[in-house]
């Protein structure tokens, strides 16, 4: 498979890195304005194709991935509309809230469309993707995307109104992770450890949580119950959350972004 990014910023960055480090592609060409960037991009990974331009970039491409900023989009494909091969080349928009219909909207209805959004963990195989097709976009193009993000995580196939919410689950929702791991690091502090142990104890405790879960399958509840016992020092700390208004808290965050 012949891959084309377009835009190698933080997203496409991260996107570039863990396709870069699978091995698993013919051809990987990213585009970028940024010659600095580039040059790194092409220090670190020298089987990458580097360009500046645009255009050139997508030549020849099976896949051309847009990871710019919304309100570049429909500069970009202004720019590519001319020279796209809508017939042969399947396009993603991996941009936020840039639809399957917005790019039918600017390059035709009848193309391989998909609005895919994954998040920065896909440097390390470790992403969450949330992949919608377009209305044209057939199963084998489909099978495509599906296996080109799989190279960088999970994925997870949804019709096109859920990809906001996935977003927020796990794009944004990252980042409200590291921030409860950055809580779970100040109380260690204030309980006694260095920081580096604190992050060393709160990493090892989520990486725990996650490997338990994902190894059992169990319900979080259920794992809750492993280790609450009555009148116990961990019933007493999830009531303490549950005070604060926790759980509240997390869901008015992931919906936050959808008003």
């Amino acid at each position: 498979m012949n891959l084309t990014v377009i835009g190698a910023g933080n997203m496409g960055g991260a996107l570039i890195k863990g396709w870069a480090k699978s091995g698993k592609l013919a051809s990987i060409t990213i585009a970028d304005k940024n010659e600095a960037l580039l040059a790194q991009f092409k220090q670190d990974y020298p089987q990458l194709n580097t360009t500046t331009d645009n255009v050139a970039a997508v030549q020849g491409a099976d896949i051309v991935v847009i990871v710019v900023k919304p309100w570049l989009m429909k500069l970009v494909l202004a720019e590519l509309k001319p020279v796209l091969d809508l017939e042969r080349q399947i396009i993603v928009s991996d941009a936020a809230n840039f639809t399957t219909t917005m790019l039918a909207e600017q390059l035709g209805q009848q193309g391989q469309y998909f609005y895919v959004i994954p998040n920065i963990a896909a440097e390390f195989s470790a992403s969450m993707s949330f992949i919608a097709k377009g209305e044209a976009a057939t199963t084998e193009s489909l099978r495509a995307v599906e296996d080109l993000y799989a190279l960088c995580g999970d994925t997870l196939t949804v019709a096109e109104n859920l990809i906001g919410p996935g977003m927020m689950m796990a794009s944004c929702g990252i980042a409200y992770v590291m921030r409860y791991i950055r809580a779970q690091m100040e109380g260690g502090c204030e309980m006694g450890f260095y920081p580096a142990q604190a992050k060393q104890i709160a990493l090892q405790t989520m990486q725990g949580a996650v490997s338990l879960l994902k190894a059992t399958g169990w319900h979080p509840e259920e794992a809750i119950d492993k280790v609450t016992t009555p009148g116990g020092v961990t019933i007493k700390g999830l009531n303490e959350l549950d005070h604060a208004g926790f759980n509240s808290a997390v869901i008015r965050s992931l919906k936050a972004g959808l008003k």
